[in-house]
């Protein structure tokens, strides 16, 4: 399955919730947080690895980080700097890939990757995040997933993008290929990262039905690899779907949030 972001940028700027502050509250609880600037003037550098339109990045920012930002789609980072300039932020972004960081040794204390990091070959990502990373600083692996329970709006969402994209019901396996996993913690260790940290907990998002169509079309299996006309059948039928079976608005839609912390040795 051909999966292009780039597509889907405009919603996904517009629709896909950001983590919520309890993300950044429990990172900042454990003690990473900018510092004095070092002599090496990482200490308060932070990288957002596939950075999408920025949430993570932008986020961070607002915190006193210095930020950078790569992303394989140049029209998800132009859509961040649109976002950037209506919240007052500065970030500085490049195309490039997690594989192959454009920064040099020990460049930044923090690193992030947000509900990305199953696209990466893991183990060179990996390598290069501790390469970018000055001894000390974090890796910070996460992802916010909806949930699905017997019935809800997630799992009839989940229903119809299958009806509408078979090749993405066959290629994901969801929860085996795409699904967050705190096995990736184990994988970092060869790469010099030790404290490795799971963390978890669940989260209620509001959606208004407009919103959870945005979001939706953001998605792998809709925005990012249908046609236009089917992006415009499947969100046409979920728009019916809401409006006859879940007919409140705005919903909460259960999410978890999960993060892998590593510090890098």
């Amino acid at each position: 399955m051909q999966v292009d972001f780039g597509r889907a940028a405009l919603d996904y700027a517009r629709y896909r919730a950001g983590f919520p502050d309890r993300f950044y509250d429990m990172l900042e609880g454990r003690g990473i947080l900018p510092r004095a600037i070092s002599t090496e003037g990482a200490a308060d550098r932070a990288l957002d690895i596939a950075t999408g339109t920025c949430t993570i990045a932008r986020s961070l920012a607002h915190r006193g980080w210095r930020v950078d930002g790569i992303d394989l789609s140049d029209d998800m980072l132009a859509a961040a700097r649109m976002l950037d300039a209506e919240a007052g932020v500065a970030v500085a972004y490049q195309m490039a890939p997690a594989e192959s960081l454009p920064f040099a040794d020990g460049s930044f204390a923090l690193a992030t990757a947000g509900t990305s990091w199953h696209w990466f070959d893991r183990g060179r990502a990996a390598a290069e995040a501790r390469r970018v990373l000055i001894p000390g600083g974090h890796l910070v692996i996460a992802s916010q997933e909806w949930r699905e329970g017997p019935g809800n709006a997630v799992e009839a969402t989940r229903l119809l993008i299958a009806a509408h994209n078979p090749e993405w019901a066959r290629a994901a396996n969801y929860t085996d290929r795409f699904a967050f996993t705190f096995d990736w913690g184990d994988e970092l260790v060869p790469h010099g990262f030790g404290d490795i940290e799971r963390i978890a907990f669940a989260v209620d998002i509001p959606y208004s039905h407009e919103a959870w169509r945005g979001r939706i079309r953001a998605s792998a299996g809709v925005g990012a690899s249908l046609s236009p006309d089917g992006v415009a059948r499947f969100d046409a039928e979920l728009a019916a779907l809401l409006a006859r079976d879940f007919p409140a608005d705005p919903l909460p839609f259960p999410h978890e949030v999960m993060m892998i912390v590593a510090r890098a040795i």
